[in-house]
């Protein structure tokens, strides 16, 4: 297996307001990589453009992209690397949340957010994902999620069909000890790397978020993890030679149940 070198954005998303985002990011990466070395994936919160504005019938992208879909390739582009974050995408009568995963080719994959945050009455304004996806990048199998998919265990069972899973979100300060538990039990019962990427500061209805975002390897242990409210590029690189070695030594996923999503 080859190695991933990942970053992951952590800020304070500025509510419906696309070009002041798109700006603050792009001068967060940039001095990033002036300090940093190059990275293979860039990962950005979910709605990384608006913030988590689904009631807003005018905030969507239209399905064969917009500026926010436009923004990612210039990123992935200019900086030679795979650039994923989530946007709200015009379909059908409603919209999809749909995380874009964006390569330095122009060539774009995505998958839709499964499980709507019934509190936040996402469902009324947003249509689920039917699909799970698997992403492929150096060779190394990418389970994507948004958000809320974290609480739901059955979605996420590797079927050793992924070796890193990848959570964008933005997911309330109220509920941090959730994010934080669940991040390190994904891990640990699947046996792969993760990676949580959580927004800071307060969104359009006051709630506050502050943050979490990190990478942790497959015991359950924190390899990099960002500060509290704090606006800050994550990175390191992950070797997935270590990941292999650990399976062929404590091969749990040969005892998992069989199961069947419907």
């Amino acid at each position: 297996m080859s190695t991933l070198t990942i970053a992951a954005v952590q800020y304070d998303i500025q509510w419906l307001d696309q070009p002041a985002n798109f700006n603050d990011l792009a001068q967060l990466i940039e001095n990033h990589f002036t300090d940093h070395a190059a990275a293979d994936l860039l990962l950005l919160p979910e709605t990384f453009s608006t913030g988590f504005c689904i009631n807003k019938s005018n905030v969507q992208e239209p399905e064969d992209g917009g500026l926010a879909l436009a923004w990612l390739k210039k990123i992935a582009r200019q900086y030679n690397c795979v650039v994923a974050g989530s946007v709200l995408v015009s379909h059908n009568d409603k919209k999809v949340n749909r995380f874009y995963w964006v390569f330095a080719d122009g060539t774009v994959q995505y998958y839709d957010k499964r499980h709507l945050f019934r509190l936040g009455k996402e469902q009324d304004h947003v249509e689920p994902g039917n699909n799970r996806k698997v992403i492929t990048i150096n060779g190394i199998k990418i389970l994507p999620l948004v958000c809320y998919d974290l609480r739901f265990p059955v979605w996420c069972r590797n079927r050793q069909d992924y070796d890193l899973m990848i959570n964008v979100a933005n997911w309330p300060a109220a509920r941090r000890h959730v994010w934080d538990t669940l991040l390190k039990a994904r891990a640990m019962e699947n046996q792969c790397f993760v990676v949580g990427v959580n927004r800071i500061g307060a969104d359009g209805s006051n709630t506050p978020h502050s943050g979490g975002t990190t990478i942790i390897d497959f015991t359950g242990e924190t390899i990099v993890y960002a500060a509290d409210n704090l606006q800050q590029i994550i990175t390191t690189q992950l070797d997935f030679s270590t990941l292999e070695q650990f399976k062929d030594d404590f091969p749990a996923f040969l005892d998992a149940d069989e199961f069947e999503l419907l």
